[in-house]
């Protein structure tokens, strides 16, 4: 195979190293607003919504990116089982990172909170007003976000596994973009 499909493209990269830090912050930032009481809580709440529809817009690009751009492939060396279940993760990272924000955005509709995005921008209310599904979806949105932050520990166990311990190019191949063999 061509060195150009042993690596992810540069979109796919530039992608994935932009959400990174950005899902990363997210995920403390949502721990932060359920475990703190103090005045930091409204800072964090203004930070997390539009932050969330940042990760959903950007999601979105990085999907289309996916769809439309060739993934290099596994080592042939990794056992299948492995192989399914590091595509099955991938896919279940996208479906999280689509559902987290817009979980997140119909809860606060349900419940009649604004989504403010900055100065006078708001999002319109994707859901009706009612407080039993409000209380539903702020359980899925916690349920989800546990999900989220479960999945990026495996993510970069994998990761740092493959980069630091294989060195069989899977890690350099979003890192680098080199071709696999010259980690």
């Amino acid at each position: 195979m061509s060195a150009e499909h042993r690596h992810f493209s540069p979109a796919a990269r530039f992608f994935h190293w932009l959400m990174a830090p950005l899902v990363i912050a997210m995920l403390f930032i949502g721990v932060g607003m359920v475990a703190t009481l103090s005045s930091w809580h409204q800072t964090l709440i203004a930070i997390h919504k539009p932050l969330g529809i940042a990760i959903l817009v950007l999601v979105s690009m990085r999907f289309i990116v996916r769809l439309t751009h060739r993934t290099p492939p596994l080592p042939d060396d990794m056992p299948r089982w492995q192989q399914h279940i590091a595509h099955l993760s991938h896919w279940v990272f996208y479906a999280l990172l689509f559902a987290m924000p817009l979980v997140g955005w119909s809860m606060l509709s349900a419940g009649g909170f604004p989504v403010h995005l900055f100065g006078s921008v708001y999002l319109p209310p994707i859901a009706p007003q009612d407080v039993r599904l409000y209380a539903f979806l702020r359980s899925a949105h916690t349920t989800l976000g546990l999900l989220l932050f479960a999945t990026f520990l495996a993510h970069l166990g994998a990761a740092m596994f493959h980069g630091l311990i294989k060195r069989d190019g899977v890690f350099s191949s979003m890192a680098r973009g080199r071709a696999r063999g010259h980690e």
